[in-house]
């Protein structure tokens, strides 16, 4: 899975620029700045990468399902994990 992490506790600012981040995610290791909010490229991630979060309790999990999107968000940020068939 590949995994973009986005810098910020703000939930409304993620939602404002999500669609963006989506429609040109960065590359692997590339950080871009999009309505002052650092997004980061953070490259792949093992599948048991989302079970081994979803039990910690300052985790919370949100799906996508349209596009089979998870997002993780703890502490001040927001995880982005996409399919490995989205993300070639």
């Amino acid at each position: 899975m590949k995994c973009i992490s986005v810098y910020t506790k703000d939930f409304a600012l993620f939602s404002d620029i999500y669609e963006q981040i989506m429609e040109a995610p960065p590359e692997e290791n590339e950080e871009v700045i999009i309505e002052g909010v650092t997004v980061s490229g953070a490259g792949d991630v093992p599948d048991q990468y989302i079970e081994r979060m979803r039990v910690k309790p300052e985790v919370v999990v949100m799906k996508e399902r349209e596009r089979s999107v998870t997002i993780l968000q703890h502490g001040e940020v927001f995880e982005i994990c996409l399919p490995s068939e989205q993300s070639a």
